[in-house]
């Protein structure tokens, strides 16, 4: 769909806030961290729809 654009350090942290904040979420501290589900999601994928519509990379170059 879109092409890799989240890099390796983007990626680590993308999904170890998204566990993070749906950890949370499990745990009862409000329902609005199961929106880490999106950090989580984009970080096991490598891309993100965001970066892809205003061109952002943080993919090493080729």
């Amino acid at each position: 769909m879109f092409g890799k654009n989240v890099g390796s350090v983007d990626k680590i942290l993308r999904i170890v806030i998204g566990a993070l904040l749906i950890f949370g979420a499990l745990m009862g501290y409000g329902m609005w961290m199961w929106i880490g589900v999106i950090p989580l999601a984009t970080g096991l994928m490598g891309s993100c729809l965001i970066y892809s519509i205003f061109g952002i990379s943080t993919c090493p170059r080729k």
